[in-house]
């Protein structure tokens, strides 16, 4: 067991109150460390050190140039302690090893990326009515909150940290209160890196006060948030105090679309996959099977064949294809969702309970479920339940599978499965969704823009994109004519 302690300044900081909090394996209830247990107050004093940075430090007149070296450094020290952060990652949130050597590999990626985007920042230069040079600059947006949840720890502090970094901010990042663990590792890695104090400061502590506070905080320029879309309206109200600038990776209920033209079995393994993957506990899951009708029994059959292939156990085990999730209070509320699916009629055709055996009692474990004859108006098929959860829809026509994938408050991603790419095309056009596959789900890539439509959420995430929601613009004009304005 490991005590841990906030970073901020530069400096290893216990909490003000010395409160603790202690995190736990939700795979075997062990207890893993203890992170300080901030509140307002020391929030505060990480946003005024972020601040100091911003406006005085050494960060402010460091050169493009050298901020992507940082950057690079940085993915180095990731690579180097890959191994231990996979680890601890999988025992922090859960999820299966190879799914965590993924991420802590796409982080180290992450900050390679935007190491190289620091120097290809680009102004403009106009030609205007009057004599004059006229030009525009892209300068760094300031002090910026960040808010991260519990599925990606180490991935998303990569999201917020990299791109902000590389424009040139200084950041305060509030990792989830219930996997804090890599994030703090990270904190110790950017320290090894050399950034000049106070660039970047970690906090760790509940929404509840440490998070309010990056969000109402009028030092801070901006706030970052990915979570719930309940709290990303919450952040919105707290961020109007200086009408910060505010983007959100918030919620989804992802239509999966089967064609019946579609290859069933490359349909079949993304239909399982979309929807499973790190437990369900995932924004962008394909928790929303839409099927055509006339291969329905045949897609069912070949998902009943293989459900029983996703071996379900603590995520450092062999072979191991989903954990546990990430709380018991989460576990109870997936299970709630399933009864309340019985309760509307659909029909559970598999999972819907905890795995049985010693082996699981420990953990909050929970068999992959998957629902047939559910229908649109179903709350299984409306609501986020991030969770081994997947509701089967039937559709006829391509018209109205794509007004059933649409018809949410949702926005996030969507897939297509079919052999004919002008169909598979003529639908991902017409999907109201910022993330889209043809033929796979779940493909990440660093090079491109994530985030959503309606209440999925605010501006995207990585990218040339990523880079620009911590830019501002500024356009500088310059006097060419010697003789006084002459306006008497």
């Amino acid at each position: 067991m490991k005590q841990y302690r906030m970073y901020v300044g530069g400096e290893w900081v216990e909490a003000k109150s010395k409160a603790l909090r202690q995190i736990i394996d939700p795979g075997n209830g062990e207890l893993l460390g203890t992170v300080p247990e901030s509140n307002r107050e020391d929030v505060i004093l990480a946003i005024e050190a972020a601040r100091e940075a911003f406006d005085k430090g050494p960060w402010k007149t460091t050169t493009a140039l050298d901020r992507g070296k940082f950057l690079f450094k940085i993915s180095d020290l990731i690579r180097r302690e890959a191994k231990r952060l996979a680890e601890l990652e999988v025992k922090n949130c859960g999820k299966p090893l190879a799914e965590a050597e993924f991420d802590v590999n796409d982080a180290a990626n992450c900050f390679e990326f935007y190491g190289g985007l620091a120097t290809k920042i680009h102004g403009e230069t106009m030609s205007v009515p009057a004599n004059s040079m006229s030009f525009v600059v892209r300068e760094p947006l300031g002090v910026c909150g960040q808010i991260i949840p519990w599925n990606f720890p180490l991935l998303m502090s990569a999201w917020k940290l990299a791109p902000a970094l590389a424009a040139g901010c200084t950041v305060i990042l509030k990792p989830s209160e219930l996997t804090p663990l890599t994030a703090l590792e990270l904190a110790g890695l950017i320290h090894e890196a050399g950034l000049p104090r106070g660039v970047v400061n970690i906090v760790t502590g509940p929404g509840v006060g440490a998070g309010e506070e990056l969000a109402q905080n009028k030092l801070c320029d901006k706030v970052a948030f990915t979570g719930g879309t309940l709290t990303g309206r919450k952040i919105l109200e707290g961020a109007s105090s200086n009408l910060k600038k505010v983007t959100l990776e918030l919620g989804g209920k992802n239509p999966n679309i089967v064609f019946a033209d579609c290859d069933l079995e490359a349909a079949i393994d993304g239909a399982l996959f979309g929807a499973f993957a790190n437990q369900g506990e995932v924004c962008s899951a394909g928790s929303r099977l839409l099927v055509d009708k006339s291969i329905h029994k045949s897609m069912v059959a070949g998902m009943l064949a293989k459900i029983d292939r996703i071996k379900l156990g603590h995520g450092l085990t062999p072979g191991v294809k989903m954990g546990p999730l990430i709380s018991k209070a989460q576990l109870e509320k997936v299970q709630n969702y399933i009864q309340i699916g019985i309760e509307e009629g659909a029909t559970p055709l598999c999972g819907g309970k905890r795995p049985e055996g010693s082996i699981f009692n420990k953990g909050n474990f929970l068999l992959p479920t998957i629902f047939d004859n559910v229908t649109p108006k179903m709350r299984i098929a409306r609501e986020e339940i991030f969770g081994p959860v997947l509701s089967i829809i039937t559709f006829e026509t391509e018209e109205e599978a794509i007004h059933i994938a649409n018809d949410t408050d949702y926005g996030l991603a969507a897939g297509v499965w079919s052999k004919n790419i002008f169909r598979a095309m003529r639908v991902v056009r017409s999907l109201r969704a910022g993330i889209t596959w043809i033929n796979t789900y779940h493909p990440t890539f660093n090079e491109l823009p994530w985030g959503g439509y309606k209440q999925s959420g605010w501006g995207r995430e990585l990218g040339i994109h990523g880079i620009d929601a911590y830019l501002e613009t500024k356009q500088i004009n310059i006097n060419l004519d010697e003789a006084p304005i002459g306006w008497y």
